[in-house]
């Protein structure tokens, strides 16, 4: 008996449990009626049919194709100094000139002992043939029993020991002749020129490190020499962006010296690795210089066009919203005055448009309001009386 009024006692409870979930479904179904009955005022806007580019803006510096830094091989007083700052420079062109009274010095004493050495060559030259004499003619001697055995053994250990020193005065000399190339070198790094390139066009100074009258050590930086003929403007890409940049790729450069004017350049050099802490990679785009405008250091924009879709379904962005979780739009039913929500797959989306990749869409959309509107809401058009 008590089995029976527990099973009727559940049972009461579950359908009184279905009863309430019963009435809340119907009043939320008829509370979405009764919304989907109130019209909704929008805005709409066609659907068009244009071409769409995937255009990203980056940032970055500009600097310049090469650069390096003037110092002298050797110490000395600085004489004079041939540039200042912004001079136009070509190539083998004297940059600075540095105290030689040392070098010539050095250059002189080397010729001297030159000669030295070859006067020295000359007298064993001499010798060794005064020796060969001798031992030739000990050795007819000895032939005719005149000579003893250890007169032709003197004359030719005689003979012997010129040659080993006419064998050093000939190393002496090649020694003096490698001191004074030396000595001439050292005084050639007195004058410090532009380095020879194969490129004729002219550098410049960008910085002056000392003055004329400075006592400089070996490798002191005098002036840095740029050129600018050609500029790498230098950006830095996130890795969702890496992978949409290739080598040649063209890129337009904007900077804030030259409004409302751009420059062509392209990507030369992409970085193998991206930064561990900042998760990004160098790139590298040269930009022809054409009349100097750009100057290393200045801030520019990069315009890279990573894609490009001609005759596109395209939609405002302010058309895309979500619904359970979907991306779409909510398209105009002209004759019910109502709008369907339809699911949709974007493709590129720039600036205030977006690409519709499918379904087909052709008509009008909402752009504002939807909001408000669920799958077929009634909707009242800005041209409609309410």
């Amino acid at each position: 008996m008590k089995k029976i009024v527990i099973v009727v006692m559940v049972l009461a409870g579950i359908s009184l449990i279905g009863w309430q979930v019963y009435q809340r479904v119907a009043l939320s179904q008829k509370g979405s009626d009764k919304r989907r009955s109130v019209k909704v005022a929008v805005e709409v806007k066609p659907v068009e049919r244009a071409d769409i580019r995937d255009v990203h803006e980056f940032t970055g510096t500009l600097h310049p194709r090469s650069q390096f830094v003037v110092a002298p091989k050797i110490a000395g007083r600085l004489k004079k100094l041939m540039c200042d700052i912004g001079d136009k420079l070509g190539p083998g062109q004297l940059i600075a000139v540095l105290g030689n009274d040392e070098y010539v010095q050095q250059v002189d004493q080397a010729k001297a002992e030159l000669q030295v050495a070859k006067a020295n060559l000359e007298e064993r030259q001499n010798e060794l043939e005064i020796a060969k004499r001798e031992y030739d003619r000990t050795v007819v001697l000895r032939s005719k029993k005149i000579a003893s055995e250890s007169e032709l053994d003197t004359a030719a250990s005689n003979y012997k020991t010129q040659e080993a020193k006419l064998k050093v005065a000939m190393a002496q000399v090649v020694q003096q002749e490698a001191a004074l190339k030396v000595a001439q070198v050292r005084l050639s790094y007195t004058r410090i020129q532009v380095p020879l390139r194969e490129r004729n066009e002219y550098q410049v100074v960008g910085e002056r490190f000392v003055h004329e009258g400075a006592m400089l050590a070996a490798n002191t930086p005098i002036v840095s020499i740029l050129d600018i003929h050609t500029l790498i403007a230098v950006i830095h890409v996130i890795e969702r962006d890496y992978s949409k940049i290739q080598l040649g790729m063209k890129a337009i450069v904007s900077t804030d010296a030259f409004p409302g004017r751009t420059f062509s350049g392209k990507i030369i050099r992409m970085a193998p690795l991206l930064k561990e802490k900042s998760r990004e990679a160098r790139i590298e785009i040269e930009i022809l210089n054409k009349g100097i405008l750009l100057k290393p250091g200045m801030f520019v924009r990069v315009l890279l066009e990573f894609a490009k879709h001609e005759n596109a379904v395209i939609v405002p962005l302010d058309a895309l919203t979500k619904r359970g979780g979907r991306q779409g739009v909510f398209m105009v039913d002209d004759r019910h005055e109502k709008a369907r929500f339809v699911a949709v797959q974007t493709g590129i989306i720039n600036g205030t448009r977006a690409e519709i990749l499918s379904p087909a869409l052709s008509g009008l959309v909402v752009t504002l309001g939807h909001h408000l509107l669920e799958d077929g809401s009634a909707i009242r058009l800005p041209e409609s009386k309410p």
